[in-house]
């Protein structure tokens, strides 16, 4: 049997399993560990290139930004700063049609800044602006469908964790693809504002308004949130100026973050205790999710199905926008049923190779940082589209009475969103690059 037979096959059980609802990293282990025995037919170089790749990865300096941001993200929630954001962005905001929904979305905006994880901001900013924006008469639609779309900030404005692990795995400078999200990232935010203020206006039951506050109000809200403005700059300043490297910026974002906690009267022994058993569980599930991917990746390494794949793609000379669209669909689908860890574990080692062979008028530097942007932007995607977006059932499952149907209602304006921003950015390359030409 061929090595491409061995590799659909496994694929198709690795799916299988997936579908079965197994725990992403046990079944890609185990796929990986299977597969690799089938072409070697013994278990001897299967272990020993298990044991190279585990001490491989897991000693790698790039992977210990990971559980730095994870820690910074806990130290953020237990010390009050999504609480301030919410109450800065009400402030400025509220008093428009769709103001409260707008305000958390900025909200989100500005924790995912110091969080990293879509998942720890949809679920912070519903725990924070949820009641709210039920308190002040919003539908369920509007309320759970706003919060789980401004959730999906978390891994686009950097810090992003999952962008960190898209640099490791096509052996791209983190500092440069942080640079290369923001402007991204700022007009998801927009987009998701516009998309309220359309909404609203075409259903009036939620163009709720709260009082105008004076500019001096406003601007006490504001001074709340300084600390997060300075976090951010001073990380991804330091990085983009070659003052830190990523690892040490995340220890700078999170050792600042803490001392604003504890400062803030948040952070008692009982709650750093807490921090660090969150940070700790979280990097085992990614890490162990990192080996399965590894283990899995190496099999189909050994297939050469990934170089079959670019081959065959390049020889059928498609337009190459066509490939990347087709690539895209193709994560809108796993995006229904997969988280977004997963997603680029198991298909950037294909999907990669194939975009490097083709010819869009920038250098492989340039596309590897534009793909890996619109990567991120469709699994962000993923993570509120219906049936199994993680988004939707993390805030609707904090909004009792808001059925699940409800909540999918409500998140489609935003879905529009994404799809429209991800079309400017595929026309434009450049509103992704320009910050990078410009600061490096």
């Amino acid at each position: 049997m061929s090595g491409l037979a061995i590799a659909g096959i496994w694929f198709a059980a690795l799916l299988f399993l997936i579908f079965a609802r197994m725990p992403i990293g046990l079944a890609m282990l185990i796929c990986g560990l299977m597969g690799s025995y089938t072409i070697f037919g013994r278990w001897g170089p299967v272990l020993s290139a298990l044991k190279n790749h585990a001490y491989g990865t897991f000693s790698s300096y790039s992977l210990s930004v990971v559980p730095l941001f994870l820690l910074m993200g806990a130290f953020a929630m237990k010390g009050g700063l999504s609480e301030a954001l919410f109450r800065a962005a009400a402030a400025w905001l509220g008093h428009r049609r769709g103001g409260v929904a707008m305000a958390g979305i900025g909200a989100s905006a500005g924790f995912g800044a110091i969080c990293g994880s879509s998942l720890a901001t949809a679920a912070t900013m519903g725990r924070v602006a949820l009641p709210e924006l039920r308190k002040h008469g919003y539908s369920g639609a509007m309320a759970t469908g706003s919060l789980a779309a401004g959730g999906t900030l978390g891994i686009l404005i950097p810090p992003s964790i999952v962008l960190v692990i898209y640099a490791i795995l096509a052996e791209q400078n983190i500092a440069k693809l942080f640079v290369a999200a923001m402007i991204p990232g700022i007009l998801a935010a927009i987009g998701y504002m516009v998309a309220v203020a359309i909404k609203v206006r075409l259903d009036p039951r939620d163009a709720v308004k709260t009082p105008r506050l004076p500019y001096r109000e406003r601007f006490r809200a504001l001074s709340e949130v300084w600390p997060v403005a300075v976090i951010f700059v001073v990380m991804i300043g330091g990085m983009n100026t070659g003052v830190f490297t990523p690892t040490e910026a995340a220890a700078v974002g999170a050792a600042g973050t803490g001392l604003v906690a504890a400062l803030r009267g948040r952070l008692g022994w009982a709650a750093l205790a807490d921090c660090f058993r969150s940070t700790a569980a979280s990097t085992g599930m990614i890490f162990f999710i990192v080996l399965g991917a590894g283990s899995f990746n190496s099999f189909l390494a050994i297939t050469r199905l990934p170089a079959f794949a670019a081959d065959w793609v390049g020889a059928l000379g498609i337009a190459p926008v066509l490939v990347l669209l087709v690539i895209l669909f193709i994560y809108l689908v796993f995006g229904c049923v997969m988280d977004s860890l997963s997603m680029i574990l198991l298909t950037v080692p294909i999907f990669f190779p194939i975009m490097m062979t083709l010819d869009f008028g920038l250098s492989p530097e340039e596309t590897a940082l534009w793909f890996g942007i619109l990567v991120l932007i469709v699994v962000e995607v993923g993570l509120i589209t219906p049936p199994v977006g993680m988004n939707l059932f993390i805030i609707n499952s904090m909004a009792p009475g808001v059925p699940i149907s409800e909540t999918y209602r409500g998140v489609l304006p935003f879905i529009a969103s994404d799809i429209i921003r991800t079309g400017i950015l595929i026309a434009a390359p450049s509103l992704t690059l320009g910050l990078v030409w410009l600061m490096f």
